[in-house]
């Protein structure tokens, strides 16, 4: 079925044909210009004023129905089109789109989420939180229209195509994110935007490990791994629970290890027993070899409660387990110098 808009358009397009040519044909018929367009307003809008000259010969009556059905008929196809927008909201998502353009147009230094899957709206809620200008690209309309109802830039087309990042604004854009399910699209993605714009940080997700070298290759700047991620996450919490429940918050999130590993820095557990040297002595009794080489940032308790930055004269319990912060490659010293028969590193005991 034809959309509303089209047959406004078609309509408007049939009807103003049919002006010209009646027009043009009292024209030649002998009529002057005036008493042309006259007639040819009064016979379509079905005035019933009557003929400016008596209309005698056959032809020139065939002429004007034939001008009388084709406007009547184009007039009431543009009524109706105009009636059906109006019934399904289309006007108003005409105006919206428009408007949507305009925003987006004003856009610089943005980010660019391809799809809007479960992915998607995670991330797009994190960029509404950190308060980051960014469109969203899907090519389905049902999934953005909450998103479009939250005031969020929506732009519905194939993102592999460039004419849909071009509309996106790729060429003012700062960072790409292509999160779609299926790594071939965010293959695709990946090189149309970097051909489209060589300065763009493109961030790609993988559903394959073996994708990864795929993205990279094709220009993404860092690819995200989410089903890599999980496992490794999982393997934490059973390996580092108590580390991985302080990181994370409780909240999901990503835990912070990764990032201090980057910067040469470690989470470490150590479980204090009976036989501990530092049992019921004070956090500020912790003094050997590596002193300066870590922090303790907090103690969980025999009972799973959790004290976050421990004061100094706070007093180390049996059964406390000491999470301390320290650069890489310190593990075995702090492992000696705390000396303890029942140490938890990294799910190992010793």
């Amino acid at each position: 079925m034809q959309s509303s808009v089209k047959k406004v358009l078609v309509g408007t397009v049939v009807f103003v044909v049919t002006t010209v040519v009646a027009v043009i044909g009292y024209w030649l018929a002998g009529w002057s210009l005036l008493e042309a367009i006259y007639m040819v307003t009064i016979t379509i809008y079905g005035v019933g004023y009557g003929e400016v000259r008596p209309i005698e010969e056959p032809a020139l009556k065939i002429f004007t129905m034939g001008v009388i059905i084709a406007g009547c008929t184009s007039s009431i196809y543009v009524l109706g089109g105009f009636l059906q927008m109006i019934a399904e909201g289309e006007l108003n998502r005409v105006l919206g789109a428009r408007r949507m353009t305009k925003g987006i147009d004003k856009l610089v230094g943005h980010v660019i989420v391809c799809g809007y899957g479960r992915v998607g709206r995670i991330l797009a809620d994190e960029l509404i939180d950190a308060r980051k200008p960014f469109v969203v690209i899907d090519n389905q309309q049902d999934r953005l229209r909450e998103a479009e109802a939250s005031g969020i830039f929506v732009l519905v087309g194939d993102a592999t195509e460039e004419q849909t990042l071009g509309a996106a604004g790729i060429g003012r854009a700062s960072v790409l994110a292509s999160v779609l399910p299926d790594d071939a699209a965010n293959v695709f993605i990946t090189l149309t935007a970097r051909e489209l714009n060589p300065d763009v940080e493109i961030i790609a997700r993988g559903q394959s490990p073996s994708t990864e070298k795929k993205l990279i290759r094709s220009g993404a700047n860092r690819v995200v791994l989410p089903a890599a991620i999980g496992a490794s996450r999982i393997a934490r919490m059973i390996t580092r629970p108590s580390a991985e429940e302080l990181l994370s918050d409780g909240c999901g999130q990503e835990p912070l290890n990764e990032d201090l590993a980057q910067l040469g820095l470690e989470i470490s557990e150590f479980k204090m027993i009976g036989r501990s040297p530092f049992v019921g002595q004070p956090v500020s009794a912790i003094h050997f070899g590596a002193a300066n080489q870590f922090v303790v940032v907090a103690i969980r308790h025999d009972d799973n409660s959790v004290t976050r930055n421990p004061a100094p004269q706070y007093v180390i319990h049996e059964n406390d387990t000491i999470i301390v912060m320290a650069h890489h490659g310190s593990t075995p010293t702090l492992r000696q110098g705390f000396a303890t028969h029942d140490m938890v590193y990294r799910g190992a005991r010793g």
